[in-house]
């Protein structure tokens, strides 16, 4: 996977170039530099913290229970990109909402919308 980068490479060079004439911030624990590599950086924190909690949560959860998690945790992201940024808010993501919506309570509520079965007899 690593040498495919090598075909971005101008790309990258370009993106690294943005980074670097960005505007500069100082922390009192840091060094000076660009905002847009301390961007980078919490979001490389913060990509990580998620990945951890996912590893974590397929241990102890059903894959059913880890995919339903996951699936809310990228509605919020969408919400915050719709009221933090102003992105617009679609027909297609009100159709969206509800689907993720009813996925989530029929899992779980479904159990109890379903009548318990007898357990079958078996035939010898």
């Amino acid at each position: 996977p690593l040498p495919g980068f090598l075909l971005l490479a101008d790309n990258l060079r370009e993106h690294v170039e943005i980074f670097q004439n960005s505007e500069v911030v100082q922390f009192a624990f840091l060094p000076p530099l660009p905002i847009l590599w301390l961007y980078l950086a919490c979001n490389m924190a913060t990509q990580y913290v998620c990945i951890r909690g996912v590893f974590f949560l397929t241990t102890a959860c059903p894959s059913l229970t880890v995919t339903l998690i996951i699936t809310l945790r990228k509605f919020v992201s969408l919400l915050i990109s719709i009221f933090y940024f102003q992105n617009p808010f679609t027909p297609m993501h009100w159709l969206g909402t509800s689907f993720v919506f009813g996925g989530t309570l029929l899992y779980m509520f479904g159990d109890s919308l379903v009548a318990p079965q007898k357990p079958r007899e078996k035939k010898e």
